[in-house]
């Protein structure tokens, strides 16, 4: 077994991350969302309360069934999140 690494991209960079908790009504919501240069303009967004996450931009919120499976929800509880997330693009 080698010890030698291949990496594809090692880099740092400077994000802002908005931690956010609410109450819809369905369900509550503990978000992670971190802007970054990386995601040409999309947001990383991680739900902390299960670790699942996701690149989001616009057209991935106009994407029929995306939501639910990134972060696997029914379709009431994506619909919450959809409205939440496109107050922020």
């Amino acid at each position: 077994m080698s010890n030698d690494i291949f990496y594809l991209y090692d880099e740092t960079e400077e994000t802002r991350t908005r931690f956010v908790s609410f109450m819809a009504e369905a369900t509550r919501f503990d978000l992670a969302i971190i802007t970054t240069n990386r995601f040409y303009g999309k947001k990383l967004v991680v739900n902390i309360q299960n670790g699942r996450s996701a690149i989001i931009g616009s057209d991935d919120l106009e994407e029929e069934g995306y939501l639910e499976f990134a972060f696997n929800l029914n379709e009431t509880e994506a619909e919450e999140l959809r409205t939440f997330l496109e107050s922020l693009m």
